[in-house]
C-alpha cells in the first residue's frame, strides 16, 4: 500500500513539475512581452514557431494576452499580430478570454483594432461566464472600448448580445459604469431592453436610481459651483455610437473618432472655445451634461415601462421608486409618479409606503411632495407597516448615521432631529397618536432612540459654552482696563483725558463700550446655557438661540476691541500718519477675519436651521397639475378617497409586485 500510495504521488506531481518547467522555459517570452522587447521576442520566434501558440503563465495565457495587457507596447502588439497564424489569435486563456477580453478590460482600444482586423469573429467570442468583450468593457468602465466593440459586435449572432439576459446585462453594466450616452443610444435601438430584467432581477431604471452622483440631487455643489452650474448653457446632441452590422461588417477597422462624429463635433467645439482654459469651468459643464443625459435616460425608460401591462410594469418600476426614496432621488420619482400615479402607494417589504421611507432616510425634497399634496395627506398618515408603525412612530426614530452626520454637532442634529418630528406630528392627527406592536407611543419612541443624542448634545454645548465665556470674560477684562487706563493718560488739572477732543479718541471710546457691553452680553449667554436643564424640548429654539447670541456678540465684541485697540495706537504714535493707520487696519483685520472664518459655517447654519424657512419651507413645482388643468395623479387620489375598495386594489397591486 505504501508503494501504491508513493506511486501514486509521483505520478501527481509530474504535470505540476512539467508545468513550471514549461513556465521557466517561456520565461524570457513573458519578460520580452511586458518589457516592449520585439528584438527578443523575435529571436525566440524564429527559434521556436509555435512559441505563439505557448502557455506562458499559470492560468495559460499567451505571449498576446500579456503583450496587449500594456498600451504602450503597442508597436509590439502590431508586430506580433503580423506574424501570428489567424487561428492563434483566438486562443483562450484558462477562464476562457481570448486576446480581446484582455484589451476590453485594459482599454486598448488600438490593440483591438488590431485584432479584429485580422479576426472579425473575436468580438462574439465569450468566456466561461458568458461575457463578449463588449460586455467585460462595460463592466469595467472603457467608455471608448465599448463604443468601439458597439460597431463590430454583430446582432445577428446567436443569442444576440442586445436582446433578452445579455442585453439587460449589457445596459445595467454600461449604466453602472456611467455611460449614459451611450445607454441612451442603446435602448432607444433595442427599446425592450428597458422593460428586461438582468439574471439578478435589475433594471436599467433601479440601477440608475441607486446612482446618487448621476443626478442633481445627489451632487455636493458650493454656492459658486451652483451659480456656474445654472449659468452654462447645454444642448444635447443627437449621438449614435454604434452602426447597424452591415455597415461595418467589411470595416471592422474603421477609427473610432468616426463613430461618434455626429456628437463629438459639437461637444468638443464647445469645450474648446469656452471651457478648456478654464478645467474648473469644464467640470462643470460635464457634470451638468451628465445630469441632462440622466434625465434623458430616465424619461426614455419611463416611457417605454408604460408600453406593458400594468403588472409588469409595477414590478419594474417599483424598486426604482423605492430606491429613489431612499436615496433622494426626487427626478426619478417625478417621472415615476407622472406616468404612474398608482406607484404612490408602493411598499416595501416591511410595509413602508413612499414617505414613511423618506421620514426614516431624512429625505426632505421626497418629504415636501406631501406639501403638493397636502389635500390627500391624512392618507399617507393611515398607512402603518409590519411593526403598527404610523409615519411618526418612523420620524421618532433616529436618523440614519450618514444623514445625522450631514449636521455639525450633536446639538444641531438634535434640533433637526425635532423639527422632523413636529413637522410629521403637523400631518398626523391625533387618533393616530397611538401605541405600535411594543407597546410604545411615537414621544416614547422619540425619546428613547434620542437619549444617547440628548447627552451628547449637551455635552457639545458645555464644551462650547466653556470655552466661548472663557474668552468672553478675557475680552471683557480688557476692555474694561482699556477704559481706566485710557490711551495718552488723563490731564492732572482736570483728570479728564488729554486725548478726548480727538476724533480717534471717541471712537475709541465708542468701540470700547460696545466691546465691553457685548462681551458681558456673551458671558450671560454662555452662563444660561451653562445653567440650562437640556431638556428634550429645548433643543429646538431655547438653547440653539442662546448659542446664536452667545457667539454673535462675542464676535462683535473681538470686533469692537480690536477698533479700539488700533484706535488707541493711531493716539499714542500716529500723531497724523496715514500709514500706520492702513498698518493697524490690515493687521486688525486679521484675528477679526480669522475668528470670523472659522465660527461663520457653524453660526450660518444656526441661524438657517432656527430662523430660516427650514428645511421643509421651499416646496418645489407641482409637476402633476400643469397649464390650469388637474393633474392625473390629482384625478387618481380623489377617486382613492371616493372609492376605498380601488385604494385597497391599488396597494394589494404595488405590494404583490
Amino acid at each position: 500500500m505504501d508503494l501504491l500510495r508513493m506511486a501514486s504521488s509521483s505520478s501527481q506531481s509530474v504535470p505540476g513539475n512539467r508545468v513550471e518547467k514549461d513556465l521557466n522555459f517561456h520565461l524570457p517570452l513573458y519578460k520580452a512581452a511586458i518589457r516592449d522587447d520585439w528584438e527578443s521576442a523575435r529571436k525566440i520566434f524564429d527559434a521556436n514557431p509555435d512559441a505563439f501558440k505557448a502557455r506562458i503563465s499559470k492560468i495559460s495565457e499567451t505571449v498576446l494576452h500579456i503583450a496587449v495587457g500594456r498600451s504602450e507596447a503597442i508597436r509590439f502588439v502590431e508586430k506580433l499580430v503580423e506574424l501570428m497564424p489567424t487561428e492563434a489569435l483566438s486562443l483562450v486563456s484558462k477562464f476562457r478570454e481570448t486576446a480581446l477580453h484582455y484589451t476590453a478590460k485594459y482599454g486598448n482600444v488600438e490593440a483591438a483594432k488590431l485584432l479584429v482586423g485580422r479576426d472579425p469573429e473575436l468580438p462574439h467570442m465569450r468566456n466561461d461566464t458568458n461575457f463578449l468583450p463588449l460586455h467585460l468593457a462595460a463592466l469595467f468602465g472603457q467608455k471608448e472600448m465599448v463604443v468601439y466593440l458597439l460597431t463590430v459586435t454583430r446582432e445577428n449572432v446567436e443569442p444576440n448580445p442586445f436582446v433578452g439576459p445579455p442585453g439587460s446585462v449589457l445596459l445595467s453594466s454600461i449604466v453602472h459604469s456611467g455611460f449614459y450616452d451611450v445607454a441612451l443610444d442603446l435602448v432607444r435601438r433595442y427599446p425592450k431592453l428597458a422593460t428586461t430584467l438582468t439574471p439578478g432581477g435589475n433594471t436599467a431604471l433601479s440601477i440608475l436610481a441607486g446612482i446618487p452622483s448621476a443626478f442633481p440631487s445627489g451632487g455636493s455643489l458650493n454656492f459658486w459651483q451652483k451659480l456656474i452650474y445654472s449659468c452654462i448653457p447645454v444642448r444635447l446632441a443627437k449621438a449614435s455610437h454604434f452602426r447597424h452590422a452591415r455597415d461595418v461588417e467589411n470595416l471592422p477597422n474603421q477609427p473610432a473618432k468616426q463613430m461618434n462624429l455626429c456628437w463629438k463635433s459639437r461637444v468638443k467645439k464647445f469645450r474648446r472655445d469656452y471651457f478648456i482654459l478654464v478645467p474648473p469651468v469644464k467640470n462643470i459643464w460635464d457634470t451638468k451634461l451628465m445630469h441632462r443625459q440622466t434625465m434623458e435616460l430616465v424619461k426614455f425608460l419611463c416611457m417605454e415601462i408604460l408600453q406593458v401591462d400594468n403588472l409588469k410594469s409595477s414590478s419594474i418600476y417599483k424598486p426604482a421608486v423605492i430606491l429613489a426614496a431612499t436615496l433622494g432621488h426626487y427626478e426619478v420619482l417625478d417621472e415615476v409618479l407622472n406616468l404612474f400615479p398608482g406607484a404612490i402607494w408602493c411598499l416595501d417589504k416591511d410595509g413602508h409606503d413612499l414617505f414613511q421611507i423618506a421620514v426614516m432616510n431624512r429625505r426632505e425634497t421626497i418629504f415636501n411632495i406631501l406639501y403638493d399634496l397636502d389635500e390627500h395627506a391624512h392618507l399617507v398618515t393611515q398607512n402603518t407597516d409590519i411593526r403598527n408603525n404610523n409615519i411618526l412612530h418612523l420620524a421618532g426614530k433616529l436618523a440614519p448615521p450618514h444623514r445625522l452626520n450631514l449636521v455639525v454637532g450633536s446639538a444641531l442634529q438634535m434640533q433637526r432631529e425635532l423639527q422632523w418630528y413636529k413637522e410629521v406630528e403637523s400631518f398626523v392627527t391625533p387618533g393616530y397618536k397611538k401605541e405600535n406592536s411594543d407597546g410604545k407611543m411615537p414621544s416614547m419612541v422619540f425619546t428613547e432612540e434620542h437619549k444617547n443624542l440628548v447627552v451628547e448634545g449637551e455635552q457639545w454645548l458645555k464644551d462650547t459654552a466653556k470655552s466661548c465665556t472663557f474668552t468672553a470674560a478675557l475680552i471683557a477684562t480688557v476692555v474694561f482696563a482699556a477704559a481706566i487706563t485710557v490711551p495718552g493718560g488723563s490731564s492732572t488739572k482736570t483728570g479728564l483725558p488729554i486725548f478726548e477732543e480727538k476724533s480717534p479718541f471717541v471712537v475709541f471710546a465708542i468701540s470700547n463700550a460696545f466691546s465691553l457691553c457685548s462681551a458681558m452680553v456673551s458671558v450671560s449667554m454662555f452662563l444660561f446655557i451653562l445653567n440650562s436643564s437640556y431638556a428634550e424640548g429645548d433643543f429646538l429654539y431655547s438653547l440653539p438661540n442662546k448659542l446664536i447670541m452667545g457667539l454673535l456678540n462675542l464676535f462683535l465684541s473681538l470686533a469692537f476691541m480690536m477698533i479700539a485697540f488700533s484706535c488707541a495706537i493711531y493716539i499714542v504714535f500716529g500723531r497724523g500718519k496715514v500709514w500706520i493707520l492702513a498698518s493697524i487696519t490690515v493687521l486688525v483685520c486679521v484675528p477679526v477675519s480669522l475668528f470670523f472664518s472659522m465660527q461663520f459655517p457653524l453660526l450660518k447654519d444656526m441661524i438657517r436651521s432656527t430662523y430660516g424657512p427650514g428645511i421643509f419651507g421651499a416646496k418645489r413645482e407641482n409637476k402633476f397639475e400643469k397649464s390650469g388643468n388637474r393633474s392625473v395623479l390629482y384625478c387618481t387620489m380623489q377617486k382613492v378617497v371616493l372609492d376605498e375598495t380601488f385604494l385597497l386594489r391599488e396597494v394589494e397591486s404595488c405590494s404583490s409586485c
